[in-house]
């Protein structure tokens, strides 16, 4: 999409996400929930991490701030039919006023944004909305959709930018404007301290489960406490540059799998929990005294015995050296503003880590399409321990294409209708 053509629809987009939305509801009958409210006293703000609308709104308690969203996510709304009337009516307005090619995208966007305000406008909440993924690489169109997002619904939608080269600088760009952004697809410590230092994000995020079931999924070990462990270390490290007036921002427990993963992360800055979690923690309605924070804790990784936690990249999930952080305070230094994205990748190279903005070969792009959300390991084993390539940026990379497919499927179902 050519930046001036995003920019020229902006006003008619805008439109159609507000048209004939109901009006605020009511928030006074909201209830309270006292286990909810134990887990707030620990210091962790809790988010729902889901875009069903019907079935989050008989758990919605006063405790709950937020909803975040993705493309996997508004795809399953989309899936029932729950857009086809706004798509056709958006294809019929937008046509020849966007280049047919990129209508998909645009109205990708639509969606999103409507979506998200119905949110807003049901409970209340502040919501974080997703980029669509094409712009992974696109530092001006990410900043451009930013503000349209940002323009809908300036006080409760936050914008989710992926962590990539392109998406740090777009994201340092719109927390420069002012617009909060949730830089997603996170998985170490050492990643959320890059993006901390560097864009000043409003959030980071660990994309915990999927870390637990990379191990657990490759017989690495149990799986338990990997993701919990990572969390908690860039739990700490995020905090850390907050006391030091470095960043505003806060840490995310993302990829929440079970109810009793809300102990274990008690403290965290925020929870988002997938509605089961949060059915589940209701369930196992634990005493009150065992709600305490989790934050200062380094929960034990069990890993099977043959398996080496350095080798094979476990360890930069959880630890940042001196030198990493010598390096982003160099980056820091740069005039970013004039920065390309492979200028970050090529200033990380130079300084010895590669290993966490790689340059993808196509294979390599091919090998993560492939191997959907959680990495073969086998696969990636040789790049793994030789250091060529980090976990944390693996698992970036197959969570970026693993979202992508279900942008496809979106982007399929509004071609069809066009």
């Amino acid at each position: 999409m050519r930046p001036e053509t995003a920019q020229s629809v902006a006003g008619e987009v805008r439109k159609l996400v507000e048209s004939d939305l109901p009006a605020p509801g009511e928030t006074e009958g909201v209830p309270s929930k006292q286990l909810w409210a134990k887990v707030r006293e620990c210091g962790s703000e809790l988010w729902l991490d889901t875009g069903d609308i019907e079935n989050a709104e008989p758990l919605w308690c006063r405790e709950f701030s937020s909803f975040t969203t993705n493309n996997s996510l508004l795809n399953k709304e989309v899936e029932k039919g729950t857009y086809d009337e706004l798509i056709t009516r958006a294809a019929e307005d937008l046509s020849g006023k966007v280049p047919e090619e990129d209508l998909p995208l645009e109205i990708a966007f639509l969606l999103n944004a409507r979506h998200g305000l119905r949110l807003v406008r049901k409970f209340g909440a502040k919501v974080s909305v997703e980029l669509h993924t094409d712009l992974a690489s696109d530092v001006e169109n990410s900043v451009i959709y930013g503000r349209r997002y940002h323009q809908i619904a300036p006080d409760h939608f936050y914008i989710k930018v992926p962590f990539t080269p392109a998406g740090l600088l777009a994201a340092r760009r719109l927390e420069q404007e002012g617009i909060p952004v949730n830089c997603t697809l996170g998985f170490s410590a050492r990643q959320n301290y890059l993006i901390a230092a560097v864009a000043h994000t409003a959030f980071v995020n660990v994309f915990l489960g999927r870390l637990n079931a990379f191990v657990a999924d490759n017989d690495l070990g149990t799986g338990e406490m990997v993701g919990e462990r990572a969390a908690l270390a860039s739990h700490r490290c995020v905090m850390a540059l907050r006391s030091d007036g470095t960043t505003p921002t806060r840490q995310i427990a993302a990829s929440m799998r079970e109810g009793s993963q809300v102990l274990s992360l008690a403290g965290v800055d925020v929870l988002t929990m997938p509605l089961k979690v949060v059915w589940g923690f209701e369930e196992l309605q634990p005493d009150p005294s065992e709600v305490t924070s989790q934050a200062g804790s380094q929960p034990e990784v069990e890993l099977a015995p043959a398996v080496d936690a350095r080798e094979t990249g476990l360890t930069k999930l959880w630890e940042i050296s001196e030198d990493f952080m010598k390096t982003v305070h160099d980056l820091r230094e740069k005039d970013l503003e004039r920065l390309a994205p492979e200028n970050v990748q090529d200033f990380m190279a130079e300084r010895g880590f590669s290993d966490i903005l790689p340059e993808w070969s196509q294979a390599d792009i091919e090998a993560a399409e492939s191997n959907g959300k959680i990495p073969d390991f086998e696969h990636w084993r040789r790049q793994l321990e030789g250091g060529v390539v980090g976990l944390d940026a693996l698992m970036t990379l197959c969570g970026l294409h693993y979202f992508a497919a279900d942008q496809k499927a979106m982007d399929d179902r509004i071609r069809s209708m066009l």
